[in-house]
């Protein structure tokens, strides 16, 4: 004999779903307050990371600024450049050779037109002599003598490796108190900056002799951006001292 559902009665509520308890809705809460807790984390961290890019964009952007404002009156080209008894011209690398790159090539060539137009007296050629096979300054001496500036009228720094050693360096071993800076104009408002800030009085004179890429000026401007941040720190953080030695004044004062 079989068993028989009641009549009127259907199936049961409880049938084909989950057993609902206490404890299963407390867990589904937990995990909605964990859900709530994370997207709130993460929109304060990334109100955070958006704080720190802007700051360090303000960081990059207002020192170059400043130094930029700064320079405009500063530099000159060849022709309306002021008189000075020396200019120092800033090593921009070698080729593969040991020949000056074309950056190079730009500042001694307008170096050497200074020196041709009675502008200065003699030429500080400053660069990078670390290894024995890398010799910015005796490779910017020589294509100096090709465009006609006499080997006395050339004085050498081996140890200018950054602006901030060449501008050092200039008063510290050099005896220099004024000087023209001869670079490219991205490169002019920071030698300006720093070596008035070492206590050398300069004005700038462009090179601008060559054409380049708008892609490579535009890597230049990225690189002078953080160059120019880290000129501020060396000056106003710390004053590294660069690789010194005996002073060898260009002007040596006459008994």
């Amino acid at each position: 004999m079989g068993t028989t559902t009641p009549r009127g009665a259907g199936p049961s509520p409880l049938a084909g779903s989950a057993i609902w308890s206490p404890g299963l809705a407390q867990g589904g809460g937990e995990v909605d307050i964990i859900g709530r807790m994370l997207k709130q984390l993460w929109k304060f961290l990334r109100a955070l990371l958006l704080a720190a890019a802007a700051l360090g964009l303000l960081a990059l952007i207002v020192p170059q600024l400043i130094i930029t404002i700064y320079s405009m009156s500063r530099i000159y080209n060849v022709e309306n450049a002021p008189a000075e008894r020396a200019a120092i011209v800033f090593g921009a690398g070698l080729t593969r050779s040991g020949a000056p790159t074309r950056v190079l090539r730009d500042r001694v060539q307008t170096a050497a037109q200074l020196y041709l137009a009675g502008k200065v007296e003699k030429l500080l050629m400053s660069g990078d002599n670390s290894i024995q096979e890398y010799n910015e300054p005796e490779a910017m001496r020589q294509y100096a003598m090709s465009l006609g500036v006499p080997s006395e009228a050339i004085v050498l720094d081996y140890a200018g490796r950054r602006t901030y050693d060449s501008c050092y360096r200039a008063k510290a071993i050099f005896g220099l108190d004024s000087a023209l800076l001869v670079t490219q104009g991205f490169h002019l408002p920071r030698a300006l900056f720093l070596c008035h800030a070492l206590g050398l009085k300069a004005a700038g004179v462009e090179a601008a002799n060559w054409r380049f890429w708008p892609v490579t000026t535009f890597v230049w401007g990225i690189r002078e951006q953080l160059a120019t941040l880290g000129a501020v720190m060396d000056v106003y953080l710390g004053r590294p001292l660069p690789v010194l030695g005996e002073p060898e004044p260009m002007f040596p004062r006459k008994s």
